[in-house]
């Protein structure tokens, strides 16, 4: 992982889940049990939270830590 890499609120829930798929879990544990249905290809992460009533600050900060221990 690149030093300066994150990922935003703005990103799609799909790619992110595509480029790292290390965080499914972090998903999963949040309450995002449909991580495959059509809404997740052009939903935002920020939209995901706020349809599933989801502290967005906490869950990106969780989102981040975990591709930071990506080697």
């Amino acid at each position: 992982m690149a030093e300066n890499e994150i990922i935003t609120k703005e990103a799609s829930i799909g790619d992110t889940l595509t480029k790292y798929p290390e965080v499914i879990e972090i998903f999963s544990k949040y309450g995002f049990h449909c991580l495959g249905c059509a809404a997740s290809s052009f939903e935002s992460i920020e939209e995901g939270a706020s349809a599933h009533n989801i502290d967005i600050d906490k869950f990106m900060g969780d989102l981040n830590q975990a591709i930071s221990k990506k080697e």
